[in-house]
């Protein structure tokens, strides 16, 4: 629970925090929430117990209460490391949030780091390694040199990419993800990375990949331009999607769809000459199939160099 695992640093409100998730777990919603609102009186500031407040309201049906709650999450710390914005977003069903926040990845992953391929492989289902190397060989591209596995998280797209690769670089947003990669031995070099905030430099890759990435970015106006400017002459890019409806959908499962629309019309406006996407099924959530696209683009005719917001585009 959010209020016991960040505490306030305020033992009487963190003992009534503790004594409304009893009452919560008993089914006394009212009662977790009066007694939650008293603690938060004692520690206003508490950015995870203004996000639990906001849970709380939210399963008793009081949605318009939730989001104030969780308002105030994001006020008493705007890094959001719960991801109380995107809740109230969903909720409010007007998302207006173009990626996660960053500080929210990185907690999310290194909880996640030591159970991470036990969860996505054996519970979920998760192809997105197999699927991008198939689309990679249907199109006709089996060998590389320098290859960056951008969102590495713990190697699983590392592993399929080191026979077909001189030189291979990791990045990712969570150390624990890194430690984990590490430990396979299959990288020559992992960095911690923002992937939403990347700046060109004059590193070139003859392919990048983002395996199940995309989907934690929103927006990827900024990530793709990033991409065919770190290209080298002839390079690849392949990453997956999941498909949705809208340019841009943020989901109940605080993941990010794609149209295929928009992936293509950025991917073109990048300069990419060659674009295969391919339907595929990426994973399973709650044994429910996720679709997707697995999308490899190439012959780049346009450089574009990114400086802070702006696009600088040249011919390579």
């Amino acid at each position: 629970m959010a209020g016991s695992l960040f505490p306030s640093g305020d033992l009487t409100a963190d003992r009534r925090a503790s004594f409304a998730e009893t009452l919560a777990h008993l089914g006394d919603l009212a009662g977790a929430i009066e007694t939650l609102s008293g603690a938060l009186e004692l520690a206003p500031v508490w950015a995870a117990g203004w996000f639990r407040l906001g849970e709380f309201l939210e399963l008793a049906g009081e949605i318009e209460a939730a989001c104030q709650a969780w308002d105030k999450a994001v006020l008493a710390d705007p890094r959001d490391p719960l991801g109380a914005g995107l809740k109230r977003d969903l909720a409010r069903r007007v998302p207006v949030a173009e990626a996660m926040p960053p500080a929210f990845v990185e907690l999310l992953f290194d909880q996640y780091a030591p159970r991470f391929e036990r969860s996505l492989v054996d519970k979920l289902a998760y192809r997105g390694p197999e699927i991008l190397m198939e689309s990679l060989r249907l199109a006709g591209r089996t060998q590389f040199g320098s290859a960056l596995d951008l969102g590495c998280g713990t190697g699983l797209m590392g592993a399929v990419l080191r026979p077909v690769c001189t030189h291979l670089v990791g990045y990712d947003i969570s150390d624990g993800m890194l430690v984990e990669a590490d430990r396979k031995g299959i990288y020559d070099v992992l960095e911690k990375r923002d992937i939403a905030r990347l700046d060109v430099t004059e590193r070139r890759y003859d392919l990048i990949v983002a395996a199940d990435v995309f989907i934690y970015l929103g927006a990827l106006e900024r990530v793709i331009g990033w991409c065919a400017g770190s290209l080298a002459v002839g390079g690849v890019l392949a990453f997956t999607v999941e498909l949705g409806v809208a340019p841009v959908q943020l989901r109940e499962s605080c993941r990010f769809a794609h149209s295929q629309a928009y992936v293509e019309a950025l991917l073109r406006e990048a300069g990419f000459g060659s674009i295969r996407m391919t339907p595929c099924v990426i994973r399973e959530d709650r044994g429910v199939q996720v679709n997707g696209l697995a999308v490899v683009a190439s012959g780049l005719t346009l450089r574009h160099d990114r400086e802070g917001d702006g696009d600088l585009m040249a011919f390579a």
